[in-house]
Order: C-alpha cells, then structure tokens, then sequence
C-alpha cells in the first residue's frame, strides 16, 4: 500500500503557520511593536515604505536580546513569556505565542541588530525565508532594531492578495494608533516613505487622545470610571453630537490589549439609546482590566478574539457603567416646544396651515405649491444640464422621456400635479396617487440617485459647482483620513470643495459643493470620508465612483428632514429625469408601486 499521509517538510509547514500569524504588513508591525512594548520600551520608531510591502522597520529602546537568545528567537514556539500551563492561563504580556518572529521570517528577509542592557555588544542576524544566514557580534545601542523587507516574496501567490498601498498604509496606522491610545507613557513615532505621519511623546493619557483625535474631539470626550473587585472598567465616551456614521473610532482595550468584542460594542450603543440618529454610531475609548485567569487570549493567532469566563456580566456592567456616566454628564439634549405646538396633532404630520386644518389636504398642498415660483431656490438645485432638468423646463410641458406612466399621458408637470397630489409621511415617505394606484417614493435613496448621476456628470465634465464659505473651517483629520484626501484631492475638487493643505493632518475649507445644505458643512467633508472607508471592503468601485456614492449618501436629504410642498414637486421633476430613476447608488429601491387591484384585495373590494 502507497503511504498517502505525510509529514509535511519544515519550511512548508512553516509557510502555512505564517499565513495565520501574518496576514498583511499591519499584522507584523502589531507582532513587532508588542514585543517592544513587553521588553519595556520607552519609545518605539516604526518606518515603512510603500504600506510596509517593501519594508518594516521597528526600533525600540527596551530591555535588548543576548547572543543565546537571539539565536533561538527565530525558531517556532520559541518565548521568554510563558514556560508552563499555569502561566498560559494567567498571560501578563502581548505576546506569549513564540510565533511572530517565526512566522516573520517564514516570508520575508529579515534583519535584526540588538544589545541586551548588561550585555557589552550586540548581536546581528540576518535571515532570508525561514533560513538563519549569519549570526554575528555588533556593536550596537541598547535595545531592538528589526527591519522587515519584502513581506512574501517567497509567497507570491499571499503578496498578490494585499491591497493598495494606501489601504495597507492605513492598517498600519490604525495599529499604531491603538498602541499610542493603550500606552500614552510611551513615545511613538511613525515614517512612512519618509514623512513623519505621527510624533507622540510620553504624556497623560488626555494629552494623548488630544493629539491622536484633535482638540475638538478630545474636548467632547467625557472621562468615566468604574471599579469592582472583578474588574475595573475606565475610559472616554463622545458626547452624541460627535457620533460618526462607522464603527471605526470605537477603541476596546482588555488589560491594554486591543481586542474586538461585538458583545460589549452592542452594550455601548445600547446606553446610548434614543441619544443617537439612526445609523450613527457613538465614539469612545473603553480599558477593560480583569483578573488574567478569568479570560482566555488564547483563541486566535491575531490576539484580538478571546473568551471571558461571564461574558454577560460584563456586558451589564459595561452598559450600567455607560448610560450611567451619560446621565451624570448631562448629554441628554433638552427636549423644546413651541407654547402653541401640539404633539401629535393632525396638523404635525401634514404640515399645514392652520387655516386649512378642515380642508383637503391635497388641496391645501396643491395651493402652496401654486404660490411658489418653479425658480426658488431650493435645497434640490439643478446644475447639470446633462443629467437633469430644470423645474422651470419641467412646470413648462418638457417632459424627460424617463418620466414614470403615472405623468406621461399628461402635457405638462402642473396638470399632472392637479391630478395625482403628493404628500410626505412621516417625514420619510412620498406617496404619488395616480388612476392606476399609487407610488411610494423614499425620499432619501431619490436625492441620493439625483446627486449621483449630477456628480458623475461633473466629474466626466470636469466643471466643479462650488459656493465659497464666509468663514473658511479648519479641519483636523486623522492620519489615515489626510492620506484619503491628499489621494482624492482632484476629485474632491471636481466635487467642488475647496481645499488647502496646511500640515500632514490639516485641512483648510474654503469651499464646499453647491449641493451641501446649509447647517452641514462643518462635517460634511468628514462625513464622506468615514462613509468612503466603510465602503472600502464592501464596494468593489473606482474612487471616482466610491467617493460620488459617498458624496450621495451624505449631502441627501436624511429620513425624518420635512420637505415643503414645492421642494417635494422638484424631489419628484429632478428623480424622474434621472437616467436610471428607481435604485439608489448602492442598489436599494427607490420606489414601489402599490396598484388599485392589490389595495381593492388588501379590503375584500370586489369592485
């Protein structure tokens, strides 16, 4: 009988390893500055070029390697943190595995130079692959210095599966940022392709979080703490106005540790509740100690996953604790009416005037429309002749020939208007009554589809619509988001923002796009940009398109903004001259038809 199983060789082995510990720059940058930090590093260098594909390069002032060990610390399995079972389950430190360094050199070509603190020189070792070349004495300073080149050249087939540079660029910062939140006594720098991106040094961890967030941020962070004899649970929480529309600066730390726990995230946002607009997500900063025995770490090779002994009594305390420290900071908005509002009243859902409380509400509706003129300025312009009409074109007879059945038999807007009336429900809906039934339009994905194809249109015709500001705002941007503007500078502009670069996270606005209403262009600019990286893995799309998607999304009008009767009527005229008028960008409905026959079912007619 042929034997069919094998042992695989040593190398192969540890190439399949490798692909667990080590599956993109970022993730050897995280190995390499943990193992910095546990060897009691006060400042740490990290340099990398081209997203850390052609080089990683970590430099830390701690505790030194001596020529034994460096010898040894290549090999698989090989740590100075654990030696028995009872201190794998009572892990003090990052790392514990003894893989990192392995795996490392399984796929790259590594050199490492470094001098332990009561040793008289250091030690240099090169190694291509998972082949040791040469183990010499070196004169070096105290500490590590270890330069990682060419991430799996000897995996083509891993490399060919890395992103762009800018996407494996932002991995690596936001690995480091995480280390710069957990350790504020640590000095961190940052160069990538020679720029100095981030310089921190030893500081209070508010200090820290003003230099990592900015000031605005920092200063609408409100502290909290929580101490048991279980564990003690510390942190930041943004005041709502600052939630953003990713989960991205959400930061959850266990024993300093970065972890992702989409239980103790949901605990977060449920003390939140009521307190955020729907689809925001709040910002916050949460340290996590416990007891080291009560956690396993030891679920996956990334260190970010692991098990609590009673995960549910975590989560309590740490929604208690949050909605909890909300209350006490007061960051529940006051609650306002007008002396002569009602709540709930008729008048509320219909937006109309006292006057016409006892009347149709489509002719009340049909009356305000009359009295605006088809050329007011609206917060639904219409600039791109190529992609839209005009409402002076449409009230005037000229019809787009995508114009939905329910207006095309008629010779002009307005007859189609005394007709079928329009009404907005709930602030969210547009209903559209025709001879055939009617049409239920949502609001939100029509003006996203309008501003899509009217950015698309000045982005093939290069001629931007810009208003300028009075008063230019300065925005600070994280590391990672500059990198996003300064590789979509052009475009932007073509958007019609204004923009001037001033410092490596510094952007002045002199101007935004003539779509962007007012009240929104202090966020506008970062509001896209989250949008633009929470599409970077689910949206398969050029820039151009990913940035007009964005752009939609965020300059239309939002579900719960009340319309007018005449901003609902140029709603309707600029949707129907789109070339493709019911789906939004990202694929959902625009609207649904509900005809006579299926509401007669729905109320047992039969005539």
């Amino acid at each position: 009988m042929v034997q069919i199983i094998k042992i695989l060789p040593e190398h192969l082995a540890n190439k399949i390893a490798a692909g667990e510990v080590i599956q993109r720059p970022a993730a050897a940058v995280k190995e390499l500055v943990e193992n910095a930090i546990d060897a009691h590093a006060h400042s740490v260098t990290v340099i990398i070029k081209n997203g850390g594909k052609t080089l990683i390069h970590v430099i830390d002032d701690g505790d030194g390697i001596t020529l034994d060990d460096a010898r040894l610390a290549f090999h698989r399995h090989a740590t100075s943190k654990i030696s028995t079972y009872e201190d794998l389950e009572n892990i003090q430190t990052l790392g514990f595995r003894g893989e990192a360094l392995a795996s490392i050199a399984a796929v790259s070509q590594v050199e490492m130079k470094t001098k332990h603190h009561n040793a008289e020189i250091g030690v240099k070792i090169r190694c291509d692959g998972e082949n040791t070349i040469k183990v010499t004495e070196e004169s070096y300073t105290r500490g590590t210095s270890i330069q990682v080149k060419n991430l799996f050249f000897n995996t083509p087939g891993r490399r060919n599966f890395l992103k762009s540079e800018l996407t494996e660029y932002k991995h690596v910062y936001d690995q480091i940022q995480r280390v710069a939140l957990s350790y504020p006594e640590i000095g961190i720098k940052f160069i990538s392709d020679d720029e100095t991106v981030l310089q921190v040094q030893p500081s209070s961890q508010q200090e820290r979080l003003r230099v990592l967030f900015g000031e605005k941020l920092a200063d609408a962070l409100v502290p909290f703490e929580e101490r048991t004899d279980i564990l003690s649970l510390t942190g930041f929480l943004a005041k709502p106005d600052f939630a953003r529309k990713g989960r991205a600066e959400q930061y959850l730390f266990l024993n300093r540790r970065f972890i992702l726990n989409r239980n103790i995230n949901h605990a977060v946002f449920q003390a939140y509740e009521n307190l955020l607009e729907k689809g925001s997500f709040p910002v916050f900063v949460l340290f996590l100690t416990i007891d080291p025995k009560k956690v396993d770490v030891n679920v996956h090779p990334s260190k970010m996953e692991v098990k609590f002994e009673d995960e549910g009594a975590i989560y309590r305390m740490v929604l208690s604790t949050v909605r909890k420290s909300l209350s006490m900071h007061d960051l529940i908005p006051a609650m306002r009416f007008n002396s002569t509002q009602r709540l709930g009243s008729l008048d509320d859902e219909f937006k109309s005037p006292p006057s016409s409380r006892q009347q149709n509400p489509s002719a009340n509706w049909k009356e305000l429309f009359r009295s605006a003129s088809p050329t007011d300025k609206t917060i639904l312009k219409s600039d791109s002749p190529t992609v839209m009409r005009t409402a002076t074109d449409m009230v005037h007879g000229n019809l787009p020939e995508s114009i939905p059945a329910v207006f095309s038999e008629y010779s002009s807007v307005e007859e189609a208007r005394d007709k079928y009336p329009a009404w907005q429900i709930h602030n969210k809906y547009i209903l559209v009554s025709s001879d055939a039934g009617m049409m239920i339009i949502d609001q939100h994905a029509a003006h996203e589809r309008i501003l899509y194809e009217r950015v698309i249109a000045r982005f093939n015709q290069k001629e931007p619509h810009s208003q300028q500001l009075l008063f230019p705002q300065t925005i600070q941007l994280t590391a990672g988001d500059s990198a996003i503007v300064k590789s979509l500078f052009p475009l932007l502009e073509n958007l019609g923002f204004t923009l001037k670069l001033f410092g490596p996270t510094t952007v002045i606005l002199d101007g935004i796009p003539t779509d962007v209403r007012p009240g929104e262009e202090h966020h506008i600019l970062q509001d896209i940009i989250d949008k633009y990286n929470e599409d970077e893995f689910t949206v398969k799309l050029e820039p151009r398109e990913r940035l007009a998607k964005s752009f939609s999304c965020k300059a239309a009008i939002k579900s719960g903004d009340p319309l007018k009767p005449f901003e609902i009527q140029s709603l309707l005229q600029q949707l129907f001259a789109c070339n493709i008028p019911f789906v939004c960008p990202h694929g959902r409905p625009v609207a649904i038809k509900l005809s006579l026959a299926e509401l007669d079912q729905k109320f047992g007619r039969t005539s």
